[in-house]
């Protein structure tokens, strides 16, 4: 696998060029769910506004959270900032330097761990992201879902008695990277693998067949309306409360279905008779689709009044102030305001 990543392996990744703690830690979380294509500009940009951990721990978590909208799964931004200010005020500053110790702070588990040690503290440690459970289970014709905690801990004991000692921050970037490029989910390149002669999927006939996939459900389908209060350019957004779906982001008042949200404008005063119903909507989450309509009215002296709300603005999207958006919000004030 060295020798492999002697020849192939990726050295040019944005946080590889300054593989810090900061880095690497923000790499490996960004990495989570994402492919690497998508995290590159967001990394970026993300590094350019909060050059260092102490950036980050100062800034405001909206700021943090309008740099990660776009990305999903907002918990990751919202430990990220915790896990900044924790590291400033209890460890001054510094990353612990076992794993045991990484693995202490919120948002970070044991694989991002042994990524932290070994990448940029220069640890032998073990890590067992996707890509690498990947090479795993085809290599060692390791059956079983990964999430389950049987095989995961089979895993587990794998990478640890494959991790070497030295320059294990190479073997596990080798891994990684040959997950990502060689051994990938779809048509992997089996005659470009390095551990093809030792591949018992391969030899087996089962490479499209493992890691076994997760038996899923159909996704199940939950509905809700929006209501827009729209004056010129602007829209009225409220800040969603700091657990639960979209924690902490700028969205409209949403309601589960038509009548609690025409009780809810009975109750402000608030008159629909001009209002306009947008078609409806649907934006995907891993476990669920969630279609939504927008119900958008022209806003009024009393809309004005709802909006004093210490967690209500007014917002377009020209706007400097940096605020935290799910993806569907921001698309539908682009096409409320443009």
């Amino acid at each position: 696998m060295l020798d492999w990543f002697d020849q192939h392996g990726r050295k040019n990744l944005p946080w590889q060029q300054t593989p810090t703690a900061y880095h690497v830690w923000l790499s490996e979380i960004m990495l989570q769910q994402t492919q690497v294509a998508t995290v590159i500009p967001y990394f970026q940009r993300f590094i350019q506004q909060f050059p260092s951990l102490q950036d980050l721990a100062a800034a405001e978590l909206d700021d943090v959270l309008h740099y990660w909208s776009g990305l999903g799964y907002y918990a990751r931004a919202r430990n990220l900032h915790k896990t900044a200010r924790q590291l400033i005020a209890e460890h001054k500053g510094v990353f612990p330097s076992t794993v045991a110790g990484l693995s202490e702070l919120a948002g970070i588990g044991r694989s991002t761990a042994g990524a932290i040690a070994s990448l940029a503290l220069g640890q032998p440690a073990a890590i067992l992201d996707g890509n690498v459970k990947r090479v795993l289970c085809r290599c060692f014709a390791v059956s079983g879902w990964p999430g389950n905690t049987a095989t995961l801990k089979k895993l587990w004991q794998l990478s640890e008695t494959l991790s070497p000692e030295q320059r294990s921050g190479e073997y596990n970037q080798a891994m990684m990277d040959l997950g990502a490029t060689v051994c990938t989910r779809a048509k992997p390149n089996c005659t470009s693998c390095p551990l093809s002669e030792h591949c018992l999927a391969l030899k087996q006939d089962q490479v499209a067949a493992l890691p076994t996939p997760k038996k899923r459900a159909s996704l199940p389908v939950k509905r809700c309306y929006w209501l827009v209060s729209k004056k010129q350019n602007e829209v009225q957004l409220q800040q969603r409360p700091a657990v639960g779906l979209w924690g902490g982001l700028w969205a409209f008042p949403s309601f589960d279905d038509y009548d609690e949200l025409l009780a809810w404008c009975e109750r402000q005063g608030i008159d629909l008779t001009t209002a306009e119903t947008l078609l409806e909507k649907r934006h995907t989450f891993s476990h669920y689709h969630l279609d939504y309509t927008a119900i958008v009215y022209p806003a009024t002296e009393v809309t004005g009044r709802i909006a004093e709300s210490a967690r209500t603005c007014w917002y377009q999207s020209a706007s400097r102030v940096k605020i935290g958006l799910p993806k569907p919000v921001s698309q539908l004030i682009e096409q409320l305001t443009k």
